[in-house]
């Protein structure tokens, strides 16, 4: 009698424990998503990023010298065909080529927590400094190799001590002619931001409906400029999301080994881009490199 309780016993914990890591996880969310995703038309599948079809094609790859600097973030400069990246734990931002070759290292004299990077157009960029709550614009350096926060324009996002539970993710929305920021946790959200030009910024933020993600957390935003659908990184559950023009869910993929041609899990995925062509770009803690394409046809 008393083995016979103890395994129902057992077996009622291990319930509640599923349960409640499913809950904490969002396993149920993806799994009814996607078999969703399974009844979706082509011609909806063609007109959207459609992230079941990438494989990855490069994977881990190390960005030479950055082991100590943590890399933060990723946006593709379409005007210099590289992406860049800022590092935290050296404030740094880096120029990257498409194939993961360190192409330049600026130093970021004055910032505190560098965590998100966006180009906005040929000339102008924007960095997310999570730890004193503010947006930070300023002009590419043709040449040198230090950018000064003092000598650049600044806007406060209004989170005061939100430590590492402040703004990471930051998305140029040029349709629209607005920031899209990703608040990473506790809770979670993303914003709109109205972005007139560097001499009039708004006061205030926009909240855009997010509750309904099945994410833990908002590592990394970037917009597909072909359909404008937006991308939605999280580390904490190891998922890349696509959002459409209205915030619902279009697609997703896992980052964990055996998903998409992935040999290893992707462990601390902090930032990602998409370039003009579709090409999806990656990049972990401490300074690994990804890159997914869709197979040719």
């Amino acid at each position: 009698m008393f083995k016979a309780r103890w395994k129902i016993v057992t077996l009622v914990a291990l319930l509640v424990l599923l349960g409640s890591a499913s809950h904490y996880f969002h396993w149920h969310q993806q799994l009814w998503f996607w078999a969703k995703e399974t009844t979706v038309e082509q011609r909806v599948r063609e007109q959207s990023i459609w992230l079941p079809d990438y494989e990855a094609v490069i994977q881990g790859k190390e960005l030479p010298g950055l082991e100590k600097y943590e890399t933060s973030a990723l946006t593709w400069n379409p005007a210099t065909q590289t992406l860049f990246s800022v590092t935290g734990k050296i404030p740094q931002l880096v120029e990257i080529s498409p194939e993961g070759e360190l192409l330049r290292r600026i130093e970021l004299e004055g910032f505190a927590d560098p965590e998100g990077v966006e180009v906005i157009d040929a000339q102008r960029m924007a960095i997310i400094d999570e730890r004193r709550g503010e947006m930070v614009v300023f002009k590419l350096p043709i040449k040198g190799n230090v950018l000064r926060h003092a000598e650049l324009v600044a806007v406060n996002l209004g989170i005061v001590k939100a430590g590492n539970k402040g703004f990471e993710g930051i998305a140029w929305d040029a349709v629209n002619q607005r920031m899209i920021l990703a608040k990473e946790r506790s809770p979670y959200g993303l914003f709109s931001l109205p972005f007139p030009d560097d001499n009039n910024f708004p006061k205030t933020l926009q909240e855009l409906p997010s509750k309904h993600l099945f994410v833990r957390d908002m590592s990394s935003l970037a917009i597909d400029p072909r359909t404008g659908h937006m991308l939605v990184l999280s580390d904490e559950s190891r998922l890349l999301v696509e959002l459409d023009e209205h915030g619902e869910t279009v697609s997703y993929i896992s980052l964990v080994r055996g998903f998409n041609g992935l040999k290893k899990s992707i462990n601390q995925a902090e930032g990602v881009a998409i370039d003009e062509h579709g090409t999806i770009y990656l990049v972990s803690e401490p300074n690994l490199f990804y890159v997914f394409k869709k197979p040719k046809n």
